[in-house]
């Protein structure tokens, strides 16, 4: 099997041959890794990744502009409505994106996932994470508007994305603590859930696969997130409470999980042994499908590229071996 029809067929829960892999290494160990392998394409060649995340396109929040104001106690998140929002369809914007999926989709065979924005998680560098959650207890009225407005923005980067070519949206949008969600469920479904359908359901309607990050413990809102429609869900954080066992249990049919190398508690943090079992584990545990191994986030600074080495000789030769057996 070529890597992007690996990973269609593990979205799907179809037979692939072996377990997809992949890892975000670039953001935190670049230069170590060039120093070892002479760039990070030769790394990601050395492992043979079969897909790769895509960063690209305009930004959704026009940080030239104050948000001293918006920021404040007694601000209204209306106020933010008079604040433009940058150009969704800025042609040279993309040009980034465009050199990356001809590389990694077009010359190496990989399926491509470009990374854009949820609600939640895009609003919290404008308003202040502590004021945003307090709007959604106190202003949710005048979050609605925001957010609708986000909405359209999203809606029609993902139309552009997939008009470039990519084989996956993926929405980035944490919601997540280390126990639970950052809000009720409540304010879930009745503050995230209605802004991000319309863009769920446009990418399913183009064809495209459709993949969640969200960070920390997301059980409350599962169901929620099948009916969005997301193929994919990225962690399935088992560091906060998340379990990878429960997945298989419940929700193996109607998704399928990208994750498995915890960057909280297995890698970067000098114990071998804990970091081979946990490979081992997990890979062991999704012999039979229904895993995108991945980390669970950027490995840190803290990792030496001695571990990073080591972690991914395991990987590829585990993969292999279950392949086999």
């Amino acid at each position: 099997m070529l890597s992007r029809e690996r990973v269609i067929a593990t979205i799907r829960r179809e037979p692939a041959d072996r377990i997809p892999v992949y890892g975000w290494v670039r953001a935190n160990l670049e230069a170590p890794i060039t120093a070892a392998f002479g760039s990070v394409e030769a790394f990601e060649d050395r492992y043979e990744f079969d897909y790769a995340h895509l960063f690209g396109g305009p930004s959704c929040v026009d940080w030239s502009l104050g948000w001293s104001r918006l920021q404040t106690d007694d601000c209204d998140p209306a106020e933010y409505l008079d604040y433009p929002l940058p150009d969704p369809n800025d042609e040279a914007a993309y040009a980034g994106l465009k050199r990356d999926i001809a590389y990694h989709q077009g010359e190496k065979g990989r399926f491509v996932y470009v990374q854009t924005p949820g609600i939640f998680e895009a609003l919290n560098g404008v308003f202040g994470i502590e004021n945003h959650l307090a709007h959604l207890a106190l202003n949710p009225e005048a979050l609605h508007a925001v957010y609708r407005r986000q909405q359209a923005w999203n809606r029609t980067f993902a139309m552009n994305c997939i008009d470039l070519g990519v084989d996956m949206v993926h929405v980035s949008d944490d919601w997540g603590a280390q126990n639970g969600l950052l809000f009720s469920p409540a304010q879930w479904w009745t503050l995230m859930y209605p802004y991000h359908k319309p863009t769920c359901d446009a990418v399913k309607a183009r064809g495209a696969f459709l993949s969640l990050h969200s960070d920390g413990n997301v059980s409350a809102v599962l169901d929620g997130i099948v009916d969005l429609g997301f193929d994919v869900v990225h962690p399935f954080q088992e560091s906060a409470g998340m379990s990878l066992t429960d997945f298989k249990a419940r929700y193996r049919e109607r998704f399928t999980v990208m994750g498995g190398l915890d960057v909280q508690t297995t890698i970067g943090f000098g114990n071998l042994d804990l970091l081979a079992d946990e490979i081992r584990r997990v890979l062991t545990l999704f012999a039979d499908g229904g895993l995108l191994y991945c980390t669970t986030h950027f490995i840190q600074d803290h990792c030496t590229i001695e571990e990073l080495v080591y972690a991914y000789d395991l990987i590829y030769a585990t993969v292999r071996e279950l392949a086999r057996s």
